[in-house]
C-alpha cells in the first residue's frame, strides 16, 4: 500500500540519514492513516539503526511537551524492532498509554527479551496497569496475572535492574507480600535496590513507612534522599513538613524541585508558608511558576478536604474523580 503523497516525502527523508530529519518531518509521524502506517512498517526496517534511535528517542520528547500529537502507532510499531534500545525507547514513550491490549506485549517483554534495559523498562511500564487494577480499571484477572508476573521477576534470577522497577511496578498493589518485598530491599546491601524500595514506600499509600521516608530525607545519598522527597509527597505526611523545607535548601536542584512539589501535595499552613516564602526570595522565572503550580495544587488539596463531602451530588464526586491526575505523573529520577 503506497503512502500518501506528503508521507512518501517524508519516508524518502528517513531513509536519507546523511542528513537530519527535518523537525516538521517528526509531526507527520502523528495520527497515521492506515496506508501510511502500512507504508511505515515496510520502511522501518531499511532505516539505519542511529536514524531508529533518534527518531523514537526524538518522538517521545516532542509528545511529551505537546499533548496534541499522538505517536503510539510508531512506538507500538517500535517494541518488535530488531534493536533492543529502540524496543526500551519505545515501552518508555508508552508509558501514559492505558490500553489494555498492550500488557501482553509488555509481560512477554519483560520475561523473555534479551535486552536487559527493555526487560527493565516493561517491568516499569507495567505498573501503570498495576495501579488501574487497584482502581478498578482493567479486570481483576488481567491485575492478577500481571501482579503474578511482578512478584516472580521479583523473587527470580533475573539482572537487578529488572527486579528493582519490577518491585516498583507492584508496590502499587494491596497484595500482602508487597510489604515484606519492600522492607527487604530496604535493607539490602545494593544501593540500587533500597532506593527502589523507598520509591516504592511513596508508591505504596501505605502510611507505616512514614518515619521511614522522613528519616531518609536526611540520607548522604542523594538517590535516596530524592525518593524520599517524592514519597513524603505521595503519602501526604504532614509531618513530613520540617524536613522538606529543609530540603528546599538542598543543593541537588531536583531534590530542591521535588521539595516544593511535596510540600504542594502535602498541604496544610505550614506548607504553605513555606512556598509562600520561597516565592518572594525566589527571582526566577521558571522556579516561581513551578511554586505558583505547587501552591495551586495545595489550595486544592485543603479546599477538597475542607468541602463537606457527604453533601456533594453526583455530578460534584464525578468532578472530583475526573482529575488528570488520577494516575500519577512520570518521575524524573537520579538514576
Amino acid at each position: 500500500m503506497a503512502a500518501s503523497p506528503d508521507f512518501a516525502l517524508v519516508l524518502e527523508q528517513l531513509r536519507d540519514d546523511t542528513h537530519t530529519l527535518p523537525a516538521r518531518a517528526l509531526y507527520q509521524f502523528s495520527d497515521l492513516s492506515k496506508q501510511d502506517l502500512v507504508a511505515l512498517e515496510a520502511t522501518w526496517p531499511h532505516v539505519s539503526v542511529e536514524r531508529r534511535r533518534s527518531v523514537i528517542h526524538d518522538l517521545g520528547e516532542i509528545a511529551e511537551a505537546n499533548f496534541e500529537v499522538r505517536f503510539d502507532q510508531v512506538f507500538r510499531m517500535a517494541l518488535e524492532d530488531e534493536d533492543a534500545e529502540v524496543r526500551a525507547a519505545a515501552i518508555m514513550n508508552l508509558w501514559e498509554e492505558e490500553a489494555p491490549d498492550l500488557i501482553a506485549p509488555f509481560l512477554d517483554l519483560m520475561q523473555k527479551d534479551p535486552g536487559v534495559k527493555v526487560r527493565a523498562a516493561a517491568a516499569s511500564a507495567l505498573g501503570r496497569f498495576v495501579y488501574l487494577g487497584e482502581i478498578e480499571e482493567i479486570p481483576e484477572k488481567q491485575l492478577r496475572r500481571i501482579e503474578d508476573a511482578l512478584l516472580a521477576t521479583i523473587t527470580g534470577n533475573d539482572d537487578l535492574e529488572v527486579r528493582r522497577r519490577a518491585l516498583e511496578a507492584l508496590s502499587f498493589s494491596s497484595r500482602p507480600e508487597v510489604p515484606a518485598l519492600i522492607e527487604e530491599a530496604y535493607h539490602s546491601p545494593e544501593q540500587k535496590l533500597r532506593v527502589s524500595a523507598v520509591f516504592a514506600m511513596g508508591r505504596s499509600a501505605d502510611p507505616r513507612w512514614g518515619e521511614r521516608v522522613i528519616a531518609e530525607m536526611e540520607n548522604d545519598d542523594a538517590e535516596i534522599r530524592f525518593e524520599a522527597v517524592r514519597a513524603a509527597g505521595e503519602l501526604e505526611l504532614r509531618e513530613a513538613v520540617p524536613a522538606l523545607r529543609r530540603r528546599l535548601g538542598d543543593p541537588d536542584v531536583q531534590i530542591h524541585e521535588a521539595a516544593i512539589w511535596s510540600l504542594g501535595q502535602v498541604g496544610g499552613p505550614d506548607a504553605r508558608a513555606a512556598l509562600l516564602s520561597l516565592l518572594d526570595e525566589t527571582e526566577d522565572e521558571e522556579e516561581r511558576e513551578y511554586i505558583e503550580e505547587a501552591l495551586e495544587n495545595l489550595a486544592f488539596q485543603d479546599d477538597t478536604l475542607d468541602l463537606p463531602l457527604l453533601e456533594l451530588d453526583e455530578d460534584e464526586w464525578r468532578e472530583l474523580g475526573d482529575s488528570d491526575d488520577d494516575v500519577p505523573p512520570p518521575r524524573k529520577r537520579l538514576n
